[in-house]
């Protein structure tokens, strides 16, 4: 503006610079509406009425030649399964926003790939809304078995900058959300409820996922809060609330045999409350070789958990005498407190074919609670164990 004024002393200087900032005013407000052309599902065949089907309307705006938005309105869907998928013509980002209720088809068979809501090769999309994804799995949690995993309610497949916030997720059937060959991806204020008791329904789930941002979350579930699988790498886990569940887990690692190595995982400023483990990593017998490396967990509340720390790498061992061939190191436990329910709230259990290394433990101070009237550690097969700062229990003896 000040470089205007200067060239208000000719008369045609000032024109062009009166016209540039026009021209300047426009293109914003035109970007501005362009960006705001909504696509409502209730006017491309949803219904919402909570029982017709209203799946297909969900990719409306997909195909748009501008920038585009789809838009869930306030109200119930029903939904079976939702498949947005392959490259859509909106100029990026493709936004969605959820602000109403979506309802799963509650019949698990109705998904011909496992999946409820899928996104795949969708680049640069933003999804949030504030609205609900309820999935109504009570009614089959008693089906699901190793042999039998149930739909997860929503994944994010081989695409990059994603940008996911605001939604609540409730009762999958399976996992509530995967995150699966991806890149470049932020998860934001996340709400996942299901209770202790429903199997299998890890909150959220990481693998092949890399540059991956997991923040200002709450998750109460039946299974792992997070659980990190093969192949991730640079993922931070933020502000997080977990309770209940089975925690904060890396792993588990080395159930089948094309898995790849694990690396730089932080996990920082998190409460677990009654959980069944707080800060995990863990390993089946007879896996392939792999390595979990440049592991973090710090500044950690428990609050009557269980296992507070634990490394298992002897995970599902029973029909498997062959130690674990994922190699562990450089991992940090570092300000941790609370309160515990186990008299062992340390246990370094690692594979005698591969052990530990580098393992630090600093300002841990874990009180016991309940049935524990005392606190200690344990260890198997680690190796160059550090210590710092006041550890309560004592750190354990290899």
């Amino acid at each position: 503006m000040g470089n205007c004024s200067h060239m208000m002393g000719s008369l045609a200087l000032g024109l062009s610079c009166l016209i540039i900032m026009y021209g300047m005013a426009v293109g914003a407000d035109q970007r501005r509406l362009l960006g705001e052309t909504a696509y409502d599902i209730t006017k491309y065949g949803a219904k919402g009425d909570g029982k017709t089907d209203d799946a297909m309307a969900f990719r409306a705006g997909c195909e748009s030649k501008t920038p585009a938005k789809i838009v869930v309105p306030p109200g119930t869907f029903m939904m079976g399964e939702v498949i947005l998928s392959g490259k859509c013509t909106a100029p990026p980002p493709l936004i969605v926003d959820i602000q109403g209720t979506i309802m799963a088809n509650p019949d698990p068979s109705s998904y011909s790939n496992k999946m409820w809501i899928l996104v795949e090769h969708v680049d640069n999309i933003k999804i949030g809304g504030g609205g609900t994804l309820n999935a109504q799995g009570a009614g089959v949690w008693k089906f699901a078995g190793e042999s039998n995993h149930l739909p997860v309610s929503f994944t994010f497949q081989s695409s990059s900058n994603g940008d996911i916030s605001n939604l609540k997720f409730v009762d999958a059937m399976g996992f509530h959300s995967k995150l699966i060959d991806s890149v470049n991806i932020k998860v934001s204020k996340m709400t996942i409820t299901a209770p202790d008791e429903s199997p299998n329904t890890d909150g959220i789930h990481l693998s092949n996922a890399t540059n991956v941002e997991i923040i200002d979350s709450v998750i109460g579930t039946g299974d792992d809060c997070i659980s990190i699988g093969t192949g991730s790498k640079n993922i931070l886990v933020k502000n997080l609330k977990c309770g209940p569940g089975h925690g904060l887990a890396v792993g588990s690692l080395g159930k089948r045999p094309d898995e790849i190595s694990v690396g730089n995982i932080t996990f920082s400023s998190c409460t677990l409350t009654g959980t069944t483990n707080g800060a995990r990593i863990k390993s089946y017998h007879k896996s392939p070789v792999l390595s979990a490396t440049n592991i973090v967990f710090e500044d950690l509340t428990m609050n009557n958990v269980k296992n507070p720390i634990i490394i298992d790498q002897h995970y599902f061992s029973k029909t498997q005498p062959e130690q674990s061939s994922v190699k562990i190191s450089d991992v940090h436990f570092r300000r941790i407190k609370g309160t515990t329910t186990s008299e062992i709230p340390v246990l370094l259990n690692c594979s005698k074919k591969e052990p530990c290394s580098n393992i630090e433990l600093a300002d841990i101070d874990l009180k016991p609670t309940g049935e524990a009237k005392s606190v200690a550690s344990a260890c198997q097969s680690a190796v160059g164990i550090k210590t710092s700062g006041v550890l309560n229990p004592p750190a354990p003896k290899c």
